[in-house]
């Protein structure tokens, strides 16, 4: 488990690196990260109504009777952001983009939102709700996408362009574009993010940019 640590956490820093990042700020934010991955943030609830099915026993001269009925119960889903696995890497990626517009890399910015746009609708069409877990999509979907989006529309900075498509692309198509699904799911919390430094939106980007 230690060599694992060791080797997840070095992967970690050379993506961070790659993308720019101090050595010394990477590691804060792979911390930040791995700590978050604890912390929920509740930001919505929604509701729905669906019918269950009850058995009551009705006696009839001393012998009991189960009778089904039907009704109607409200079942509550708490949305959450997981620290860890959807804002950390959110962030980032916000850097980035903010960066580019630091600099005046215009050109690049709008390869990179083109880029966001692609992967957000790809990743919609994979992403499939599972009922009393959340919204699934294959592992190594979205880091392949990031990486040849990154490739497509990089230019001279192919990782920035990987790790925000591979990042956001995820959390836009995957989550938020099914948000209308999520109260169906049978969940009493659905977390974006909610597997922390194992997510789908985490993975994406780090794996996206040591590919690149």
């Amino acid at each position: 488990m230690l060599l694992l640590f060791v080797l997840f956490s070095g992967a970690v820093m050379a993506a961070f690196v790659k993308l720019g990042i101090p050595p010394g700020v990477a590691y804060t934010l792979f911390l930040l990260a791995l700590f978050g991955s604890f912390i929920n943030i509740p930001i919505a609830e929604e509701r729905t109504y669906e019918p269950v099915l009850t058995i009551k026993e009705v006696r009839f001269m001393g012998i009991p009777y189960p009778v089904p009925s039907f009704d109607w119960a409200e079942k509550r889903v708490v949305v959450a952001v997981n620290v860890g696995g959807a804002l950390v890497p959110s962030g980032i990626a916000l850097y980035e983009l903010l960066r580019m517009l630091y600099l005046g890399q215009f050109a690049l910015l709008f390869n990179t939102l083109f880029a966001v746009l692609i992967a957000a609708l790809f990743s919609h069409a994979v992403a499939r709700p599972v009922p009393g877990l959340g919204i699934a999509m294959p592992m190594f979907f979205p880091p392949l996408l990031a990486v040849l989006l990154g490739w497509a529309f990089g230019g001279s900075n192919p990782n920035a362009v990987a790790y925000v498509s591979g990042t956001l692309g995820v959390l836009i198509g995957a989550d938020l574009m099914n948000w209308n699904r999520i109260k169906h799911l049978g969940a009493p919390m659905v977390s974006i993010g909610g597997a922390g430094t194992f997510d789908g939106v985490f993975l994406a980007g780090i794996i996206a940019v040591l590919l690149v």
